[in-house]
């Protein structure tokens, strides 16, 4: 596929041959074994079936679903899958039948990609007759997001030069083309950037058509740019109040022999400036609800390698703030400034409730929504009455009056505060909480 046309619609990558799957009754054929996809972007999934039917002039039917959860036997429909809502679609075809054989075309559409949405995906169909086929073992899909890997190819001959090179975790087949981007603007495009450094730039790598799903950021510090902080993750992270948030980074810089061997010293802060900062370790703030925890350093050919990661318990929602992670060697001008920076957000979850069908004033859709994030990236447990009844970003129920519900992350004992149906003219929240909610009275 030619990336350019992806912009214009999805972005899927194959990586292998045609598959095919049944016997001489049924078969299911998919476009590739094997798919590769940036998160937050959408992906097609195609198959062609066909099987034998003695059909002359009745009307051809195949009932058809994609699912990746249970058997053969009992398969759960992507449309009916929780964890897809709103996110799925199927595209199948007419059918064609021609010398007792029928064929047919389904094409699977999963939208706003989630890591959790690497499975593998297969197609089931059942015909007339009520035989059923599934087309073993199905399409693997990988979502991967991109880094930027940095390199100083020869610090002797080149020593001004740095090499930046636009990765994923799985392989992008089709010549995709990658735009970089310096200090948030759009500076060239291809695999590899070459930069000559002028001290506190940073970059990140998009793939094209895709600009705003970019890598997380990448800084080129200290002297002549040699030395750099990444923050694997992306530079918006979003937690539960109550919870425990753990920020990681990964640092580099030149290696010389006449240091060794190489020390040291590591810190966060969000208070001050590069000059003069506050250790989040002596912030009255973080007093008992931080604690830092950095790797070993190694070093291999001309660059040593680190890494740091900065616990918080017990977030508050005075915790939002910006991160920065700062590092300083033995070297001479070892010390790199801790830009770019992390931005956390500490958010509370919230019950939306409204009545989507003016016909049946009773049925109830409840949304558990954050503050940041986006929708539906998380799993959630859904309570009624204080009692467990399902999962998923929704629920839809049968309100009566006296009912509440909340919600809560899956493996958190965090729950949104109550919202309950007093009467017909009431829909309520508990004490203390901000919510948009709707009464019965509205649709």
């Amino acid at each position: 596929m030619n990336l350019r046309s992806a912009a214009r619609g999805f972005l899927v990558f194959l990586l292998s041959a045609p598959a095919l799957h049944g016997n001489s009754d049924g078969t299911v054929t998919y476009s590739t074994s094997n798919v590769c996809a940036l998160g937050g972007a959408m992906v097609d999934i195609s198959c062609t079936y066909e099987y034998a039917d003695d059909i002359q002039h009745e009307e051809a039917t195949v009932n058809s679903l994609w699912f990746t959860k249970g058997d053969k036997s009992q398969p759960v429909d992507l449309e009916h899958d929780t964890n897809y809502t709103g996110r799925v679609e199927y595209s199948c075809g007419e059918i064609h039948c021609q010398h007792l054989r029928c064929h047919g075309t389904c094409t699977l559409r999963i939208k706003d990609l989630r890591h959790s949405d690497s499975a593998v995906y297969k197609f089931r169909f059942t015909t007339r007759h009520a035989r059923q086929y599934t087309g073993d073992p199905g399409v693997t899909l990988s979502v991967t997001d991109l880094r930027v890997k940095v390199s100083i190819p020869s610090p002797v001959s080149s020593p001004d030069w740095t090499k930046l090179e636009c990765l994923s975790t799985c392989d992008l087949a089709g010549d995709p083309t990658y735009i970089w981007f310096r200090n948030g603007f759009n500076v060239g495009d291809g695999k590899w950037y070459w930069n000559q450094p002028e001290g506190g730039e940073i970059f990140s790598c998009a793939v094209e058509g895709y600009e705003h799903l970019r890598s997380p950021v990448v800084s080129l510090q200290g002297n002549n740019g040699e030395g750099t902080v990444t923050y694997p993750q992306s530079s918006l992270v979003c937690t539960l109040r109550g919870a425990t948030a753990d920020l990681d980074s990964t640092y580099e810089y030149p290696y010389d022999v006449q240091y060794n061997p190489t020390t040291v010293k590591t810190l966060w802060f969000t208070k001050g400036n590069k000059s003069q900062h506050t250790d989040l370790l002596s912030d009255a703030d973080y007093t008992g609800r931080v604690e830092s925890s950095c790797g070993e350093v190694s070093c291999t050919g001309s660059r040593c390698h680190g890494t740091c990661t900065l616990r918080i318990k017990d977030l508050r929602l005075t915790d939002s703030a910006t991160y920065k992670f700062r590092f300083t060697t033995n070297h001479p001008k070892g010390e790199y400034p801790g830009d770019p920076e992390m931005t956390l957000s500490v958010t509370d979850l919230q019950v939306k409730l409204y009545f989507p069908y003016a016909v049946d004033p009773t049925y109830a859709k409840l949304n558990c929504v954050k503050t940041c994030g986006q929708a539906g990236d998380t799993p959630y447990i859904w309570f009624k009455n204080g009692q467990n009844v399902g999962r998923g970003e929704h629920y839809m129920d049968y309100s009566q009056s006296g009912n509440n519900y909340s919600c809560a992350v899956e493996g958190y004992h965090l729950r949104s505060p109550l919202v309950w149906r007093r009467s017909r003219d009431h829909t309520s929240s508990s004490e203390g909480s901000c919510l948009q909610t709707l009464d019965d009275t509205t649709v």
